[in-house]
């Protein structure tokens, strides 16, 4: 990636995550233009932040890397002359999402994931926008210049709030196109590296427009391959999706395809949430797509097997593996670094990429991230179905980061009831779901 013109001081906020810190700092490790810099672990959790503190300097030593490896509680000192800042944080926890799960499920709502869109989404993006507007202010009255780039969902809400509030340069960031991508290349006999898509939507909804490799129109490929495939493809054990809920069996996005002639570019699971029709009871809540409901159980039993594997290569340090994963933070960091300029998947303001949405909105699309900022590319003709799909979900987030502002209550509500996923309730049962939902989140939620 070239020299870095100087060493950089790096913030995770929520450095005690035992998913993302270990990919984040091995790709850092891994960038030879960021030697010498200065890794930050910030957390509010200080025995989770020193274990993972233990994990990257092993990470560090065996990869024989310049890098320092620093832990700190105090926001404000460790994002002291940051030049980068990076967000994995969720207000709550899992004990939060669960009422956001949970009491959905009981007026037969059902959230294959939950954190962007449906009550899930709302309810996540209420209580988490305050707190990371809050976290961005503080960075920018240490740190004015430094990139803000988030991975916390909801990806859009989140990113919108801190666009609004500070004048950082932020990125949204989120790895779900190169899962799709991966995907494709082995369905249609490819190297992703000559496959060319356009793309645009928002977060865990933006669709490939066009794909092309060496002249192929992967995208009329992928449709013959789903008309030959689809009974195949759609005959799922009940009982293995259930067991494996994370996997993406890609039954959504290709029966999507068919419909729009466009194909949505995340894991089903995450798509499935923008469409009512796939969470039905008449398709078994997903399960006849091969979608299965991601518990909270099974995302805790995630979370303590992420802990297992930590303390154990700690304990084994000889088992460390050192290599790249398809996150996109240490190439644009180095890239940034290096004075250059790349091409990358960002979630930014909409300043012309897609016409069809609301400028300013945070829209996901291709985008060149350098020195001076990040400009998107713009995308070009969206079908007008697939536009008013956008529109719809544009007009709640908008809502919902207004509500989480201002505390508007009704304007919380009139957000929650527009998404689509709310269809089948009554307007009653939709304000009890509501105020059960307020209720149990009440002390994360100060601004109503």
């Amino acid at each position: 990636m070239g020299e870095c013109r100087r060493k950089l001081r790096i913030v995770l906020i929520g450095g005690g995550s035992y998913s993302w810190t270990p990919k984040f700092v091995t790709d850092i490790v891994l960038e030879p233009g960021l030697a010498g810099s200065t890794i930050v672990l910030q957390d509010i959790n200080p025995d989770a932040n020193n274990e993972l503190a233990q994990y990257c300097r092993l990470v560090v030593e065996k990869a024989d890397a310049d890098i320092k490896i620093e832990t700190e509680t105090d926001l404000r000192v460790a994002a002291k002359d940051a030049d980068f800042v990076l967000l994995t944080i969720s207000t709550g926890g899992l004990d939060a999402m669960a009422h956001d799960i949970e009491i959905p499920a009981k007026y037969g709502i059902m959230q294959s994931v939950g954190d962007t869109v449906g009550p899930g989404g709302v309810f996540r993006a209420l209580r988490n926008i305050p707190v990371v507007v809050d976290i961005a202010k503080t960075v920018e009255s240490v740190a004015p210049t430094a990139w803000f780039l988030n991975y916390t969902n909801p990806m859009t809400t989140l990113t919108r709030a801190i666009n609004l509030t500070t004048s950082l340069p932020t990125l949204g960031l989120c790895h779900e196109l190169f899962g799709v991508m991966d995907r494709l290349a082995k369905i249609l006999g490819v190297d992703k590296e000559d496959m060319v898509p356009v793309v645009g939507g928002v977060n865990h909804l933006i669709w490939i427009l066009e794909l092309t490799a060496n002249g192929r129109d992967l995208l009329a490929e992928l449709k013959q391959y789903w008309a030959a495939n689809k009974d195949r493809i759609m005959n799922f054990d009940p009982q293995q999706v259930a067991q494996d809920p994370f996997g993406d069996r890609m039954a959504v996005k290709l029966s999507l395809l068919d419909i729009y002639d466009v194909l949505p570019a995340a894991g089903d699971r995450h798509v499935a949430e923008f469409f009512p029709h796939f969470l039905a009871e008449r398709a078994n809540y997903g399960a006849d797509y091969g979608v299965g409901l991601t518990t909270i159980p099974q995302r805790r039993e995630n979370l303590a097997k992420a802990q297992q594997r930590i303390r154990h290569l700690i304990a084994n340090p000889e088992e460390i593996p050192i290599e790249q994963s398809n996150e996109a933070a240490s190439h644009i960091i180095a890239e940034i670094a290096a004075g250059r300029e790349a091409i990358h998947i960002v979630n930014i303001p909409n300043r012309g990429q897609m016409d069809c949405l609301p400028r300013e909105a945070i829209v996901e699309t291709m985008g060149v991230v350098g020195p001076n900022g990040a400009r998107g590319i713009a995308v070009g003709h969206i079908p007008a179905p697939v536009a008013a799909i956008l529109n719809r979900h544009v007009a709640n987030q908008e809502m919902t980061v207004e509500a989480a502002f201002t505390g508007n209550r009704k304007l919380a509500f009139q957000a929650m009831l527009n998404d689509p996923l709310l269809q089948g309730l009554t307007t009653n049962e939709a304000w009890k779901m509501f105020d059960e939902l307020m209720e149990a989140h009440k002390n994360l939620l100060p601004q109503f």
